[in-house]
C-alpha cells in the first residue's frame, strides 16, 4: 500500500501537519518517534501558546493535538525512522525492518536542547532548569538567574530576561565569548547583566525547586556556591537529522536546508519546524510550518493526482 502522505515527527509541527491533511482527508500516517511529542513533552507550564488563557502543561497540548489529529482520521506509528530514499518514487521510509511507501513526505524531527549532562538538571528541568528563555522568563520576574554560554543565543536570552529577572549572570566555561561584536556590546551595557568567565556548573541544588548551583573554575578547580533562582542553557541545539544525512541537503550545523520556507529540492518533500528553524523554535512557529506543509503537500498530491 503506497501512503498519500508520510509525516515524521509528532510534534506541534508534525501534529499540526497532520491535523490539516487528515481533514482534507489525506489520511496521513505519523511515524511519531519512540518517545513522541517533541520538546512540549519535557515543558511544564505553557503561557504563550494561543487559546490557553491560563496556561496549560505542554503535553496536554501535545496530547489534544494528537486526538485532534486522530479524529479527522490520522494513523499512528510509534517508532523511529531509521533509513529513507526520497528518490524514488513513491518515496521509501523505513522503521526497523519494515518499509512504508508514500506519494508526499513531511519532515518535522526537530531539534533537542543540548544539555550539560547532569543528573541533577533533568531533576530541577521545568522546576527552575530551562532551555527556553522566551517561553519560561517571565515565570522569573525579579529573581537571580543565570545564563549558560558565551554565543549570541546565550547573549540574546539574557538580555531578554533583564525584562523580568533581577539579575542575570551569564557562566561561561572559556575565558572569552563568543557572541557576535554587536551582542556582546549590547549584553556589556546592560547593567543587570554580570559575566563569569573560565567557570562550570557542576551541580544544580534545591529542593522542590532551584535554589542555588555549585560553580567550578576551570583554571583554579576553586569551587564555590551562588544562590540562584533559575538556570537557563544556552549551550545549543541538536537538530534530528541523522538519518537525513545524505539524503536531504543539511547546513554545517545539521539542519536541513529548505526553499520558500518549507521546500525541499526533492518534489514531494516538505520540512517543517525545528528541524530547520535556528531562530524562533516555539510551538506556535513550528506548528505554523505544519500547516504549510500540509498546504503545499495538498497541492502536491492533487497535482500527482491530475
Amino acid at each position: 500500500m503506497v501512503e498519500k502522505l508520510i509525516i515524521i515527527g509528532s510534534g506541534p509541527a508534525g501534529l499540526s501537519a497532520a491535523i490539516y491533511a487528515s481533514r482534507e482527508g489525506f489520511e496521513p500516517l505519523v511515524i511519531s518517534g519512540a518517545t513522541a511529542g517533541g520538546q512540549l513533552e519535557l515543558t511544564t507550564t505553557v503561557e504563550n501558546f494561543p487559546g490557553f488563557p491560563d496556561g496549560v502543561q505542554g503535553p496536554e497540548i501535545i496530547n489534544l493535538m494528537k486526538k485532534q489529529a486522530e479524529k479527522f482520521g490520522t494513523r499512528f506509528v510509534q517508532d523511529d525512522v531509521t533509513d529513507v530514499d526520497f528518490e524514488s518514487n513513491p518515496k521509501v521510509i523505513t522503521v526497523g525492518e519494515k518499509k512504508y511507501e508514500a506519494n508526499a513526505v513531511i519532515v518535522a524531527t526537530g531539534a533537542n536542547a543540548k544539555m550539560l549532562g547532569l543528573e541533577s538538571e533533568k531533576k530541577f528541568f521545568g522546576k527552575g532548569v530551562s532551555t527556553c528563555a522566551t517561553c519560561d522568563g517571565p515565570f522569573f520576574k525579579n529573581k537571580n538567574v543565570i545564563v549558560i554560554g558565551g554565543g549570541d543565543t546565550a547573549m540574546e536570552d539574557s538580555n531578554f530576561l533583564t525584562k523580568f529577572a533581577n539579575s542575570v549572570t551569564i557562566v561561561h566555561r572559556r575565558d572569552k565569548l563568543r557572541a557576535s561584536k554587536i551582542m556582546q556590546e549590547r549584553t556589556m551595557n546592560n547593567g543587570k547583566i554580570k559575566l563569569l568567565f573560565n567557570t562550570v556548573v557542576e551541580e544544580i541544588i534545591g529542593d522542590a525547586r532551584v535554589t542555588s548551583v555549585k560553580l567550578k573554575n576551570v583554571l583554579t578547580d576553586q569551587v564555590s556556591s551562588m544562590d540562584i533562582d533559575g538556570v537557563f542553557l544556552a549551550i545549543g541545539y541538536t537538530p534530528n537529522t541523522n538519518v537525513f544525512k545524505d539524503k536531504l541537503e543539511l547546513d554545517e550545523q545539521g539542519y536541513i536546508v529548505t526553499s520558500e520556507e518549507v521546500k525541499t529540492s526533492i518534489e514531494g518533500v516538505f520540512i517543517a519546524g525545528d528541524v530547520a528553524d535556528k531562530f524562533f523554535r516555539q510551538a506556535i512557529t513550528a506548528s505554523a510550518s505544519g500547516v504549510k506543509c500540509a498546504l503545499l503537500a495538498r497541492e502536491y498530491l492533487s497535482e500527482l493526482k491530475g
